[in-house]
């Protein structure tokens, strides 16, 4: 019988931070390809990763990861689309059942970039 094992990652590098106001952020996720920002305890976020290599899978492998930024905008209360003030709108898919999301949001809200002006 197969087993399956849980590892979390032990370690996530973040390489920078980024607070948007609600219309930047939407304004941002909308201008890339098919992509819906992400949702958990007051935040919608979006999560970019580092380009791929044999050294980083390996590290992966290992428990740790890197990822390039995480650009962010608070938002209290969760909603399946947000639409900003010129009428942009994106999908948002609620991710507060995921342990690592849930301790990233928690993580980012102790950050200097949290109590910045933009969100």
């Amino acid at each position: 019988m197969t087993e399956f094992v849980h590892e979390p990652y032990r370690t996530v590098h973040v390489r920078d931070i980024v607070l948007l106001s609600l219309d930047d952020m939407i304004s941002m996720i909308s201008s890339l390809e098919p992509v819906n920002a992400y949702w958990c305890d007051g935040v919608i976020f979006a999560v970019f990763a580092v380009a791929e290599s044999d050294e980083l899978a390996k590290k992966e492998m290992s428990g740790e990861t890197y990822v390039d930024r995480i650009v962010f905008a608070k938002h209290p209360k969760f909603t399946r689309t947000v639409k900003s003030s010129t009428n942009l709108e994106i999908g948002v898919v609620n991710v507060e059942g995921s342990g690592t999301y849930r301790a990233m949001v928690s993580w980012l809200k102790g950050q200097p970039a949290w109590g910045s002006g933009s969100g």
